[in-house]
């Protein structure tokens, strides 16, 4: 009996599914594409759920600000950790990320939320980025105000 070649017998095993777990085995490339996708997905999801909890700040010094047209803020913050605050606007506390800049001012965001905290010697205003408006201004701690006072006298 003459043999058949070797390209026919691997066909006929194609057809009838014998090593059809080879042929759905994803190439090295999307198994690469998968993982990757899988792990932004798991860090967009951390940081959502660092946005979307309210943070904890007991224990932080909390510095009260009034601001014009009756607007009240409050900043939360730790000495040891300058690089992030809580800021309490509107009936929430968000948790923002010190923005380094180039002119001193302290700048904090949330991406999530587009709040921006802008807090210069004299006073400070909070931002929406994705509105693009002002949400408060002429924000003054006691201090603040304080000294106002005493350059006005």
């Amino acid at each position: 009996m003459k043999s058949l070649p070797a390209y026919v017998l691997i066909l006929a095993g194609l057809a009838v599914g014998i090593p059809s777990a080879m042929a759905t085995q994803p190439s090295s490339n999307e198994v690469s594409k998968k993982s990757t996708a899988k792990k932004a997905s798991a860090a967009k999801k951390e940081a959502q759920t660092e946005d979307d909890e309210q943070p904890d700040v007991k224990g932080l010094k909390a510095t009260a600000f009034d601001c014009e047209l009756g607007n009240k803020i409050t900043i939360y913050s730790d000495a040891a950790d300058d690089q992030q605050i809580a800021l309490h606007w509107n009936k929430r506390t968000h948790r923002l990320q010190r923005v380094s800049t180039t002119t001193g001012a302290h700048r904090f965001e949330n991406a999530k939320s587009g709040l921006v905290w802008i807090g210069i010697p004299a006073k400070g205003m909070l931002l929406d980025s994705k509105k693009g408006k002002q949400l408060a201004n002429e924000c003054k701690s006691p201090e603040q105000a304080a000294q106002k006072v005493a350059t006005e006298s």
